[in-house]
């Protein structure tokens, strides 16, 4: 549970994989997600037949080495855990994969337990009764 794309211009498969350790190490530290819990989607596009655009929102220069994270995970986290969230993700991001911490964009959807299933068709975090209670409506 959290689920994860990263988006990167040009980026090759080591910077893909250095920006994704990131991101979960950075969850793993602030909002203590399971270590064995990734799932993510990595992606990197060309430039030409897939791109990413960006201008300087908010006084923030940003430059074709943005990076776009969009994290999708149940509610239930504080304000602060959120920031601290942002900022290890940025920090983690230059440390790992030379991405400059203004080039850093962060999005956080929040959803309900019913929101995921894990596989097998289920909704592995809504308890069986109520599981039952869904299935015969």
């Amino acid at each position: 549970m959290p689920f994860v794309r990263i988006d990167a211009l040009r980026a090759d498969s080591d910077r893909l994989d250095a920006l994704g350790r990131a991101v979960h190490d950075a969850l793993v530290e602030t909002i203590g997600v399971p270590d064995d819990d990734r799932f993510q989607v990595l992606v990197s596009h060309d430039g030409a037949t897939s791109t990413l655009r960006y201008d300087d929102f908010l006084g923030v220069h940003r430059d074709d080495g943005i990076v776009y994270i969009a994290i999708t995970m149940r509610s239930g986290r504080t304000p602060a855990q959120k920031q601290a969230l942002y900022r290890r993700i940025a920090e983690l991001a230059h440390e790992y994969a030379g991405t400059e911490p203004r080039n850093v964009f962060v999005t956080l959807t929040e959803n309900e337990s019913i929101d995921w299933s894990f596989g097998n068709g289920v909704a592995q975090y809504v308890p069986a009764s109520d599981a039952a209670a869904v299935a015969r409506n």
